[in-house]
């Protein structure tokens, strides 16, 4: 795949904003061609969305940004050498490029679990909380209007 027209500059970018926009650029086009990219970063949202509804405090941010970001970055990595062995091999099959593409994924999927145990240890046992004790505060209501209710058929 020819580079793009626009990348016609060969010396190194001697400007701060270019580099910025070639780097944005980089993340954007990880974005639109890779699907598991998508992936990770919907479920990057969903985990910070998640972050902000059970008002995790200031260590909590960290693991989860820490979990959300390195995925996010690996994906990008796993993406690098996937393109320069389809580069180099012009995308025939050869098999060191294929250790190379399944240990990039494997960095994923170690990365993505790490990202899980995270939110599981973040997570559950907010949920946890959460349900038992709206369920333990109804079961404690109810139990309270029975004793309310059995008190007045007494007098």
């Amino acid at each position: 795949m020819p580079m793009d027209l626009k990348d016609k500059n060969v010396e190194k970018n001697k400007h701060f904003l270019m580099s910025v926009e070639f780097a944005v650029q980089g993340v954007k086009t990880v974005f639109e061609e890779e699907r598991n990219m998508r992936k990770h970063v919907a479920f990057g949202i969903l985990a910070l969305f998640m972050g902000v509804i059970f008002q995790l405090d200031r260590i909590e941010w960290l693991w989860l940004l820490l979990a959300v970001f390195l995925v996010w970055i690996v994906e990008i990595i796993n993406t690098v050498f996937e393109n320069v062995v389809d580069m180099f091999t012009d995308f025939h099959f050869h098999p060191i490029g294929k250790k190379i593409k399944d240990m990039a994924a494997g960095a994923v999927l170690v990365t993505a679990c790490f990202a899980v145990i995270v939110g599981l240890i973040l997570f559950v046992p907010k949920i946890y909380h959460l349900l038992f004790n709206l369920k333990g505060e109804h079961i404690c209501q109810n139990i309270n209007q029975d004793l309310s209710q059995s008190s007045a058929a007494r007098m």
